[in-house]
């Protein structure tokens, strides 16, 4: 790939973030060449950096969302703190900030209080609920907008309800903070409106329960929990092949189905068997349905169920560990992984999902806690400050 000029270089972003969802935000903007100055807490900087140890004695939540960003510690609650925030948001192109509920208005970085004095700032507000509304001053995590937006009740078994196993939440609001940014800063060039963006987790998780949601709304009945099957659609989900390993196989319309009982069942007619004729039909008699698929796959392994998914054009995949994931031939064949340092030492990086062709992404180190408050500090004229606002006592507000 390229080393040209990247879509973002030029542009700054200061953000007060923490944990998960604004941290995902920026990175991606600095994976696009945006400079990202991530301002911390004194004391030890954002929690998630404490998560756990697993990564040369790092967080493995830190090392993955904040490559490629600027460190630097201020306690924004002291008139030197401000005044060095406030002298970085005047250079700057964005603003993010991920702080407890109505701690971000306090401080005087609301939204409308950064219009007065930085009219050309794009401000982005990540909260739990909203800034406004009912739920405004509610704390909101992961799990508990799982829970609230009923994701937790169409995951899992139908004994036990389950919240998936990532930060959905988060990852979601992450992504529209950064394709609302991106927005706003397209508007700002092209039309000189300077407009806000604010993203709510819970907001951001609804959108994601649209099938869900209009399938109850329509139906009178929420999807049923069906494990690693689909909910709607038959046959679509694990079973397991001869060799005690899973294969997974999507149908997904009837010259599938036909396909499926032909070449993969050995079966034709079983096609136009009244009982699974149409998907409906299949899902309604689910249970029938997977004891004759698992029937035939027990005379099979998994690599000749697969083979014969293959031929009969029938998309399936195995049911794989995250060791499985990361070793998977895709990643390597396609040169996905790149070393990136760490105050620990090197780890593996993918690329980012999306890059423009021939340009490679900035996949630059992971900071260290305050590694560039007197670099920036000095910047600013203030380098005589450094250490001072460095190394104050934490704040319990962030």
């Amino acid at each position: 790939m390229s080393t040209a000029r990247l879509p973002l270089d030029g542009i700054t972003v200061v953000s007060l973030e923490q944990a998960v969802a604004a941290p995902f935000a920026t990175r991606q903007l600095a994976d696009l060449g945006a400079r990202v100055i991530k301002v911390e807490r004194p004391g030890g900087g954002d929690f998630a950096r404490r998560y756990d140890e697993t990564v040369h004695g790092q967080s493995s939540h830190f090392v993955w969302l904040n490559r490629s960003k600027e460190s630097v510690t201020l306690d924004v609650k002291t008139p030197e703190g401000r005044e060095a925030l406030e002298r970085l948001l005047a250079r700057a192109d964005v603003f993010v900030q991920n702080l407890a509920p109505g701690a971000a208005a306090r401080l005087g970085l609301s939204a409308a209080a950064l219009a007065e004095r930085h009219p050309s700032l794009v401000v982005c507000d990540i909260s739990g609920y909203g800034t406004d509304g009912p739920w405004s001053d509610r704390k909101a995590y992961d799990l508990l907008v799982q829970c609230e937006t009923g994701v937790v009740s169409v995951t899992g078994s139908p004994e036990e309800p389950a919240k998936v196993g990532i930060a959905i939440a988060d990852i979601a609001a992450g992504m529209y903070a950064f394709s609302g940014i991106l927005t706003a800063l397209y508007e700002r060039r092209d039309t000189g409106v300077t407009r806000s963006v604010e993203v709510s987790l819970f907001e951001a998780l609804a959108e994601w329960m649209g099938y869900p949601a209009y399938y109850t709304a329509y139906s009178g009945a929420q999807p049923p929990r069906v494990g690693a099957a689909h909910a709607t659609i038959a046959p679509y989900g694990p079973y397991p092949a001869a060799d005690g390993r899973t294969v997974l196989l999507a149908i997904q319309n009837e010259r599938e189905w036909a396909a499926f009982c032909a070449h993969v069942l050995d079966d034709a007619a079983l096609s136009d068997d009244p009982r699974f004729r149409r998907n409906s039909s299949r899902v309604a008699r689910r249970a029938e349905l997977d004891a004759v698929v698992t029937a035939r796959f027990a005379e099979l392994d998994a690599d000749e169920v697969v083979a014969l998914l293959d031929r009969a054009g029938i998309a399936s995949a195995r049911l794989n560990t995250v060791e499985d994931f990361l070793a998977h031939p895709v990643l390597s064949g396609r040169d996905r992984w790149r070393d990136v340092d760490t105050p620990g030492g090197p780890v593996r990086a993918l690329l980012p999902p999306a890059t423009p062709r021939g340009l490679e992404p900035r996949m630059a180190p992971v900071p260290a806690a305050g590694e560039h408050t007197a670099a920036v500090l000095a910047e600013l004229g203030l380098d005589g400050e450094g250490t001072q606002l460095a190394h104050k006592t934490p704040q319990s507000e962030r």
